[in-house]
């Protein structure tokens, strides 16, 4: 019979209790590993499925698809609201991915066309959609799920309620869409002056319409280089702002950036200018090359021509 002493005995053991750890920190190693895979789940890519709507929607389920690149921690990308060829909406949209929740926040910040029913107002919405995985993690079992808001509760004419709802996106290998390329905006786009219009003291109101047909014309507005309007589409309805002109407020610059081109280039919009006792009809154009610049200047001698 081998007999160990005790030297020998506290090798092993040691070597036993080595080991041990060895595995007990490989199996941490392992498991952090695939909680870090989880975590990096990249969702750029093609996600298709249904919005359902509250009460008082146009469609009360209808189809998405949201193409979403995500860049680190941001999402970017388009959705594509449809029921049929002849009713879609086209959207900007931008968000956020938390990898520890595995939650997407994702808004609309913009529509670039549209074609629906006269009677129809789009809304932008706010999402909030959460990873699903399934079984075997193939393509058609990972979800995105969640709800849909928009943050006033009103659509784009301010008055139209928008009443939230629900949202299910499969993943799939190809868009329905074609896949919007990214468009650089020009360095040197030029501000071309429309009018110089000179005014005694006042407020001045200006309304701006889509000028003709409404196809989806996006406008940002600047007064002196400081953002009054951004991404709002022209319709019939106007969008209104009022400007100050005064001996403090001598010259005022106000800019149209046309934000897309809509579905009939250029971006077009009427301008009304209002004042206590003038009216003026302006015909604005943007594109790709030039803003359209109207100049307010402060002239107290236009009173005694009126």
């Amino acid at each position: 019979m081998r007999s160990f002493d005790s030297d020998t005995v506290r090798t092993s053991s040691r070597r036993i209790h080595y080991l041990y750890q060895m595995r007990h920190l490989l199996f941490t190693l392992l498991g952090a590993l695939i909680i870090s895979t989880g975590l990096t789940q990249d969702i750029s890519g093609y996600w298709r499925g249904k919005l359902m709507m509250g009460a008082g929607g146009c469609f009360p389920v209808y189809q998405i698809e949201l193409q979403l690149t995500l860049e680190g921690s941001i999402i970017k990308g388009k959705a594509y609201h449809f029921s049929d060829s002849s009713n879609f909406i086209s959207d900007e949209i931008a968000g956020t991915w938390d990898a520890a929740t595995q939650t997407a926040i994702i808004r609309e910040t913009g529509i670039v066309t549209f074609r629906i029913q006269e009677d129809c107002v789009p809304c932008l919405k706010n999402y909030e959609l959460r990873l699903h995985t399934g079984n075997g993690n193939k393509i058609r079992e990972v979800q995105l799920r969640g709800g849909w808001s928009t943050p006033s509760g009103r659509a784009i004419d301010g008055r139209t309620p928008c009443s939230p709802g629900s949202i299910v996106l499969t993943r799939f290998e190809k868009p329905s869409f074609p896949v919007a390329k990214p468009v650089s905006a020009p360095q040197n786009k030029i501000d071309q002056l429309v009018q110089e219009i000179r005014l005694d003291s006042g407020l001045v109101q200006l309304s701006l319409y889509d000028n003709g047909q409404i196809d989806g014309d996006t406008i940002s507005v600047y007064v002196n280089k400081k953002t009054v309007i951004e991404r709002q589409m022209l319709k019939a309805q106007p969008i209104t702002l009022s400007i100050q002109i005064d001996s403090k407020h001598a010259l005022q610059d106000v800019v149209m950036v046309g934000e897309n081109l809509g579905q009939i280039p250029p971006n077009t919009a009427l301008m009304i200018v209002t004042t206590s006792n003038s009216r003026h009809q302006l015909y604005l154009t943007a594109d790709e090359r030039r803003n359209a610049l109207v100049r307010f200047i402060y002239d107290p001698s236009t009173s005694k021509k009126n």
